[in-house]
């Protein structure tokens, strides 16, 4: 199928159907579990028992002389004045949460033309009326949805770089449906991906530059290597390789967890999306109940609190992985690191990155908790010739902050139309 007359519709996110923070009772009880910790460590403390980061060390000992000079009234009262703080951070965790459930934005933006579809993929085209700027090709990752690259009119990768000359296709995955369900890797990429690859230059009569944001920059290099001819540059935006920088002990966790992750891919045939936000929620527990309290303080009205309720109906509306891909990912990458390790093949050849003979841009965000740079930068470092652009931001921010289209926007389209003129 190839045409231009099938809309993409929105995807307008009501109150009424928020189900988020997903998942909400592992999130509440983390936020309640650390809260009680620091009450349950309070006897070791009072007696001399409990280990102090050296940077507190001092302060805490100061605050444990003046607490015994008080007696056991200083204590108690302690005790009381850490249940009142705690009660009190939990509820406003709880008041940020409701605030959320009842915020009355949702996402409405332009339809986009589908100019090819199959199965659950879809390819939109971003290109303006009368556009024939150079062709861009956007891959966005698997495990969320695609319209992380097109937000908001005002928060829009897609759109942003259609206003500065370019002409964008974003790579709709959706939901894995029937057929997907036992899809690997190497079907999306040898299979769909170049299919896609094959419109848009049909399409174009020209040769698109590829720009992958995190999974989506490993499919989008996996589909670069096998076919360089057709690829004009890669841009790989806040892209994972070394799956274990400073996180040695995820990979034990989900080496561990294998034998289960297969018997639940076995007997249901994909990746819940709450298992998948619950892993992903491990990586760091109490970001979640910190969003949430802060969002409370926010104006209800304010640009701010909009923007955090369009990205927080972004993230809990994750689709389900194919079994297979959860099982390469999961395990093969996070569990024993095999881009790494050079150990990672798409249709029986391996992803090495040391092949790629392309322009090729890394944009690293430095405060990244997703992909941390020691995770991104390894990838940059393989690619003969590669550049590097640190940017300010997280892994959302980097593409959503009020600063994205000056410092991200802006240089990625200067770079992509320097690599597709050349």
């Amino acid at each position: 199928m190839s045409h231009r007359q099938a809309r993409a519709p929105s995807r307008p996110e009501t109150p009424e159907s928020r189900l988020g923070p997903r998942p909400l009772p592992l999130h509440l009880l983390a936020h309640v579990s650390t809260l009680m910790g620091s009450r349950a460590a309070l006897p070791l403390w009072k007696n001399g028992l409990l280990p102090w980061n050296p940077k507190l060390a001092g302060r805490a000992a100061d605050l444990k002389a003046s607490l015994d000079a008080a007696g056991p009234d200083g204590w108690t009262l302690f005790e009381q004045a850490i249940a009142a703080e705690s009660l009190k951070r939990h509820q406003a965790v709880l008041d940020g949460v409701g605030q959320y459930r009842a915020h009355q934005h949702h996402r409405h933006v332009p339809e986009v033309p589908v100019l090819w579809r199959q199965g659950t993929t879809r390819l939109l085209d971003y290109r303006r009326p009368g556009s024939d700027g150079p062709p861009v090709l956007l891959v966005p990752s698997l495990i969320n949805r695609s319209y992380i690259l097109d937000l908001s009119q005002r928060r829009s990768l897609a759109r942003g770089l259609a206003s500065r000359g370019l002409s964008p296709f974003l790579v709709d995955w959706d939901a894995p449906g029937e057929q997907e369900r036992g899809f690997t890797l190497t079907d999306y990429i040898a299979g769909r991906l170049e299919q896609v690859l094959d419109v848009v230059i049909a399409q174009c009569g020209a040769k698109p530059a590829l720009v992958g944001y995190c999974m989506g920059g490993d499919l989008a290099l996996a589909l670069a290597l096998r076919r360089q001819a057709d690829v004009k540059g890669l841009a790989l935006l806040a892209t994972p390789w070394n799956f274990h920088a400073g996180r040695e002990a995820h990979g034990k966790l989900l080496r561990a967890l294998s034998p289960s992750l297969n018997a639940l891919v076995d007997n249901v045939g994909a990746m819940p999306v709450d298992i998948l936000q619950a892993l992903f929620a491990s990586l760091d527990p109490g970001l979640t109940a910190k969003k949430f309290a802060a969002f409370a303080r926010l104006k209800r009205r304010s640009a701010r609190a909009r923007d955090f309720v369009a990205l927080e109906d972004w993230a809990n509306d994750g689709v389900e992985l194919a079994g297979p891909v959860a099982l390469e990912c999961l395990i093969g990458w996070y569990g024993d690191n095999d881009t790494h390790q050079g150990r990672w093949k798409v249709d029986g050849r391996l992803v090495d990155p040391t092949q790629l003979r392309l322009p090729t841009l890394a944009v690293i965000p430095e405060r990244d908790r997703i992909v941390p740079p020691d995770s991104a930068a390894p990838l940059a470092a393989a690619i003969k010739g590669a550049k590097t652009m640190i940017v300010r931001g997280g892994h959302v921010g980097m593409l959503l902050s009020a600063r994205a289209g000056t410092e991200v926007y802006t240089p990625l389209a200067r770079w992509l139309k320097r690599s597709l003129l050349q």
